[in-house]
C-alpha cells in the first residue's frame, strides 16, 4: 500500500519540471509577454471575486460540508482558559517536566483550535507530535484523546476539512498554499496508521496533492508560501518534509516523497551553509519569479544574514526524523547523514556552556548582546538526543551535550502560582530578518508557542526511560 501511485502527485512532479525547463528558457519571452502582463494583472484581480462566486473547494483542492458558524464573542483574542489550575507546587520542579508541560495545554486550552490565531495551524501540529511522543512513552490515553479530539474538530467523517472558529472568534478552514500549514497533516496521518480510519487518510491525500502544483525555484526548492515568490526558507523544509516523509512511509508513493524529503532537504544545504561550518542561514531567495526582493536577501547572493537558532532547530528536527525512516539504501540517505553529523558538530562547537542553551544567533555568542533562546536549544536538544537513540551519533560525545541542553531549558520553566507550567526566554512568530540586530531585538514572549512544543519535544525524549518505568496500564 506505501508505495501505491498518487496520480495528483506524480502529475505534480511532472508539472514541477516543465516550469523548472520553462524558467530556464524564459528570457527571450519576456519582451513579448509585455503587452500581455496588463491582461494578467486584470485576470488576477477579477479571479478572487470568481472563485468567491463559485466557490473556492477546487482551487484549494478542499471542501468543507459545514456551513461557516457565527463568530464566538467569547474568544476575543487569543488567550488561554483564565480558570486554568493545575496541582503542581509553584517554584517546585515536577517529577517530569514532560507531562507537566503536556497537562498545562491541555489545561489552558482544552479546545486546541483556540489555542494559537487560527484553528489550524503549523503550531497545533507541531505540539501534537509532542503528544504523540508523551502518549508512545507513558501509554496514558488522554494524551491521544486530546490529539484525536482536535483532529476531529477540523475533519469531518468523509475526510473534508471543516470551518472552524477561532481563539479570536474568526471562522475559516484549512487552505495549503503555504508549508506551514502543511505539518499538522503528521497527525492526520498518524491517525490512520493507528486507527485505519479512512478520514484521516482522506484528510492527508488532500494535502498531498496540493504539493502537486506547489511553485519551485529553478533547481526544484518550494516556496515558503505561494505568495513569497522565488523564497526558501528553513522553518519551510521542516514544515512540508515532516507531513511528507510520514505520508510515504504510511499512506503511499514513499518513492516519490522520500525522494522529494531528501532533495528538499539537501537543496537548502547546498544553499545556506554558513561557510563550511555544519550550520544554515534562515533563508534563500532566488531572482526572477516575479514579485520584489525580500528586504533580508543579500543583493548578491541572495542570503539572509544570521543562523537563527529556531530555524536552525526545525532543521535539525526534520534531518533526524528523515534518518529515522529512510532505509540504508536509499540514494540520497548518505547526503542527509553528512548534513546531520556536521551540523551535531555545529552545535556541540556552539552550545553555551554555562547555560546549557545555545544563543539565539547561534554563531555569535561571543557578541555580549546575543541571548540563549529557550525554543531553538529544545529542538537542539532533541535532535541530538534522537540522533544518539538512533546509532547516529557517539553517546560519549554528545550525551553530555543532551544533558547541559536539558538543564538549560528547565532553568527556563517554572511552576506558576496557578500550578501551570510557563517558559521564559523565546521569541513569538519571528520571520526572516534583515540583520543581526533584529534578531537579537525581538520581542522575547512568555511562553512563545514554538517554544512551548519545542520543550515537550525535548522533555519528552531525555525523560523517556523513566516515563516508559511508570508507563500507564
Amino acid at each position: 500500500m506505501n508505495n501505491r501511485p498518487s496520480l495528483c502527485f506524480h502529475r505534480g512532479l511532472r508539472s514541477a519540471a516543465k516550469k523548472i525547463a520553462a524558467m530556464k528558457t524564459a528570457a527571450p519571452r519576456r519582451a513579448a509577454a509585455a503587452s500581455f502582463f496588463p491582461k494578467f494583472i486584470f485576470a488576477l484581480i477579477l479571479l478572487p471575486l470568481f472563485l468567491r462566486l463559485a466557490g473556492n473547494a477546487a482551487a484549494e483542492n478542499l471542501t468543507a460540508t459545514n456551513p461557516a458558524p457565527p463568530a464566538n464573542p467569547y474568544w476575543t483574542t487569543a488567550s488561554a482558559d483564565p480558570q486554568a489550575r493545575l496541582a503542581y507546587l509553584p517554584g517546585r520542579a515536577p517529577q517530569f517536566w514532560s507531562v507537566a508541560a503536556a497537562e498545562t495545554v491541555m489545561a489552558r486550552w482544552p479546545d486546541f483550535t483556540k489555542a494559537y490565531f487560527n484553528g489550524w495551524t503549523y503550531v497545533n501540529g507541531y505540539e501534537l507530535y509532542g503528544f504523540e511522543s508523551l502518549y508512545r512513552a507513558t501509554g496514558d490515553p488522554k494524551y491521544f484523546n486530546y490529539l484525536r479530539r482536535y483532529i476531529d474538530q477540523c475533519v469531518d467523517a468523509a475526510g473534508n476539512f471543516r470551518y472552524v472558529v477561532n481563539a479570536r472568534g474568526q471562522t475559516n478552514r484549512p487552505s495549503f498554499n503555504n508549508l506551514d500549514n502543511m505539518l499538522t497533516g503528521n497527525t492526520l496521518v498518524y491517525l490512520y496508521e493507528v486507527t485505519r480510519d479512512e478520514r484521516y487518510r482522506l484528510a492527508a491525500e488532500k494535502i498531498h496533492c496540493a504539493l502537486a502544483d506547489y511553485p519551485r525555484n529553478t533547481d526544484g526548492g518550494f516556496w515558503h508560501n505561494q505568495r513569497m515568490n522565488g523564497q526558501m526558507w528553513i522553518d519551510g523544509v521542516f514544515m512540508g518534509e515532516m507531513f511528507l516523509l510520514r505520508y510515504g512511509k504510511s499512506i503511499g508513493d514513499r518513492a516519490a516523497c522520500w525522494d522529494e524529503v531528501t532533495k528538499q532537504i539537501t537543496l537548502f544545504a547546498q544553499h545556506a551553509e554558513r561557510g563550511h561550518s555544519g550550520l544554515y542561514l534562515h533563508a534563500y531567495f532566488e531572482p526572477g519569479h516575479g514579485g520584489s526582493v525580500p528586504g533580508w536577501a543579500n543583493k548578491q547572493t541572495g542570503l539572509s544574514p544570521e543562523v537563527w537558532s529556531e530555524g536552525l532547530g526545525w532543521y535539525a528536527l526534520v534531518v533526524v526524523e528523515t534518518l529515522a525512516e529512510l532505509p540504508p539504501e536509499h540514494p540520497g540517505r548518505a547526503a542527509v547523514a553528512d548534513i546531520f553529523r556536521r551540523l551535531a558538530t555545529g552545535l556541540q562547537r556552539t552550545q553555551d556552556a554555562r547555560s546549557g542553551r545555545w544563543f539565539q544567533v547561534v554563531d555569535r555568542g561571543d557578541r555580549p548582546d546575543n541571548w540563549t533562546d529557550t525554543s531553538g536549544s529544545a529542538m537542539f536538544t532533541y535532535a541530538l538526543a534522537r540522533g544518539i537513540e538512533l546509532g547516529l551519533l557517539d553517546k560519549t560525545t554528545f550525551a553530555p551535550v543532551v544533558a547541559n541542553g536539558y538543564r538549560g531549558i528547565t532553568e527556563k520553566a517554572r511552576i506558576n502560582e496557578r500550578g501551570l507550567v510557563d517558559i521564559a526566554s523565546a521569541c513569538d512568530g519571528l520571520g526572516v530578518q534583515s540583520s543581526y540586530d533584529r534578531y537579537i531585538k525581538f520581542k522575547q514572549s512568555l511562553n512563545a508557542k514554538e517554544a512551548v512544543a519545542g520543550f515537550l519535544w525535548a522533555t519528552t525524549i531525555v525523560e523517556k526511560s523513566q516515563l516508559e518505568k511508570s508507563r500507564h496500564p
